[in-house]
């Protein structure tokens, strides 16, 4: 099967967020499994820099408006994965941030930036390119690639890949005025509440969820949460009727990458049958973050977006309380200014609260692997991979019952029984209760080193993942 995996980052050349780690680890997943897999990614200058065996160009001319456009051949670097890079100056050529410029305006014309990563694709997905390859299958995701499947629609080529439509993050629709419609090479007629139509605005991501063969969410909970008005983003209708159409598929990670017996980024490897580096690790992060040496204090953590879907103001309220059960709080983040500004403050005033503003990938190893449990009441969530990472390293995730979340976390109870701990109202006295009952586990060594063996235990590697995928790649295909 030719599957073409079309994403506007990909871990290690790029990374914003989750869609950067499956991005990374999902293709070669794939390709390990027989697939031959190509991604393709616009031309960054940090993927251009990054990216292996960086050689051949294919010329593929005007596109858009945007003349001498061509695809530069390359490698992933860590597994090979063959790679196509969009090469357009105009667009791409850029620093920083693939989305937003100075870190919180988008650029003004991402209409375009990613109407030609759509385009290109579409391109890839037809006979007769100029690539000499074409897919059997379209793999995009999010808003970036949701104009993908609508060109081929348009384009009324019966030959032509099935396309697969993922959703990372519904609240992202990828809105943009009409008068976009000719800048993107698309017929007014794409202007409608069947088509790209949403609220008076073109949504590049309703494109997807109208035009693709099938769509794909990253848990099999948010599949279903995402047809419901409370999570549907105004498209829970189009998703129902679109339901047998939906799929969900948990995510994997990357167990190489996370692995706390190579991790390079921490101190001290440790293993499930080895855990001493595990108390190692937690002395030397109290050390780097500025928290009281005490290994006997639960050690709770916070890698995230600081967004309000990830429960910051939550935590935030929550703060005074978690610190009279004893628990430490170490918290790693960038997003918006007035949590950042919120959290800062809150640190400043206690000396068992400690934060780090930014994003910083070593440091959220050490984070994650020094820490007791990581504290994540996201008010929705799709998938989640930090809860993943964080029970990999025995470090156990308490979790609002949402998503991803609800599919990987099992509550522990009081006999240590599960994988973490879960609650299911939104609120302070909810959050705080289960912190309670975390910590109460923490005092009894045994029961939270079985609950820690459970956590170590799972296997959320891309094995289970990728079979799915295929297994869909290959009814669309048949059909």
């Amino acid at each position: 099967m030719k599957v073409l995996f079309v994403t506007s980052e990909a871990f290690p050349l790029l990374k914003t967020g989750g869609l950067g780690d499956v991005s990374g680890a999902l293709p070669a997943a794939l390709a390990e499994a027989g697939e031959d897999v190509h991604m393709l990614l616009p031309g960054y200058p940090q993927a251009l820099e990054n990216a292996d065996h960086v050689g051949v160009t294919i010329a593929l001319g005007n596109i858009l408006g945007f003349e001498d456009v061509s695809l530069i051949e390359a490698r992933m670097p860590d597994n090979g994965v063959p790679l196509w890079l969009i090469n357009c100056p105009q667009l791409y050529d850029r620093p920083g941030n693939p989305y937003v410029q100075d870190g919180k305006t988008d650029w003004p014309d991402n209409h375009l930036r990613f109407a030609l990563l759509s385009y290109v694709a579409a391109i890839l997905s037809v006979p007769d390119n100029a690539c000499g390859w074409t897919a059997d299958i379209v793999h995009t995701n999010d808003w970036q690639g949701g104009l993908t499947a609508a060109y081929l629609h348009f384009w009324g080529i019966r030959q032509r890949a099935r396309t697969v439509f993922t959703v990372h993050n519904l609240q992202y629709l990828g809105l943009f005025t009409p008068d976009v419609l000719p800048q993107v090479g698309l017929p007014d007629a794409a202007f409608s509440i069947d088509g790209l139509e949403f609220h008076h605005k073109v949504s590049f991501l309703k494109a997807g969820l109208y035009y693709s063969d099938a769509i794909t969410t990253v848990s099999p909970t948010y599949a279903k949460e995402i047809m419901l008005p409370e999570f549907g983003c105004g498209l829970d209708g189009l998703l129902r009727q679109r339901a047998d159409s939906v799929h969900g598929i948990l995510n994997g990670i990357d167990d190489d990458i996370w692995n706390p017996k190579t991790d390079p980024h921490i101190p001290h490897h440790f293993s499930l049958a080895r855990r001493t580096g595990k108390i190692q690790n937690k002395a030397a992060l109290q050390h780097e973050m500025g928290l009281p040496a005490d290994l006997d204090a639960p050690l709770f953590c916070v890698v995230s977006r600081l967004t309000e879907q990830k429960g910051i103001e939550l935590i935030a309220k929550s703060a005074s309380a978690l610190r009279k059960l004893g628990i430490q709080l170490a918290i790693l983040g960038s997003g918006d200014h007035h949590l950042e500004e919120l959290l800062s403050v809150i640190s400043g005033l206690d000396l068992g609260i400690k934060v780090k503003i930014g994003y910083d990938d070593a440091l959220a190893h050490r984070i994650i692997a020094g820490s007791d449990v990581l504290l994540m009441p996201s008010q929705f969530e799709p998938c989640g991979l930090t809860q993943m990472y964080a029970m990999r390293y025995g470090t156990l995730p308490l979790v609002y019952k949402t998503g991803g979340l609800a599919d990987t976390v099992v509550d522990c109870g009081t006999a240590g029984d599960g994988t973490g701990f879960v609650f299911e109202t939104a609120s302070t006295d909810a959050l705080t209760a289960t912190a309670k009952r975390a910590t109460d586990l923490y005092r009894h060594p045994k029961l939270w080193q079985k609950a820690q063996r459970n956590a170590m235990s799972q296997d959320m590697s891309w094995k289970h993942a990728a079979p799915a995928y295929m297994r869909l790649y290959k009814n669309l295909a048949a059909t």
